[in-house]
């Protein structure tokens, strides 16, 4: 069997750090936002946040969830979308999820 196609448990991504595809530190996973009827991750809350991307925009304490459609790898850390580099907050409600 494929060791790609194995179903991994979603705990295993806690404790994982955050990059965008272009290098840059995002944060650590901290949890995961699931919708239990689709039953499908959603989002990954992240902590220990890059304060150079996220200055000004989300108190330290609190952390940030970001889209699980913007993970683009997981393997020893986890790769997401360059746009998180752009992130300045909210735009519509569709990024609603971003700011926790």
């Amino acid at each position: 069997m494929d060791p790609d196609s194995v179903p991994q448990e979603i705990t295993t991504l806690v404790g994982r750090e955050v990059y965008s595809n272009n290098g840059v530190f995002v944060g650590e996973v901290e949890d995961l936002r699931l919708d239990l009827d689709r039953q499908d991750v959603t989002g990954l809350a992240l902590h220990q946040l890059n304060r150079e991307l996220f200055s000004g925009e989300v108190d330290a304490s609190r952390g940030v969830i970001i889209p699980y459609r913007w993970v683009q790898a997981v393997g020893d850390v986890v790769i997401v979308n360059s746009i998180v580099e752009r992130l300045t907050g909210p735009a519509d409600e569709d990024e609603e999820e971003v700011a926790a």
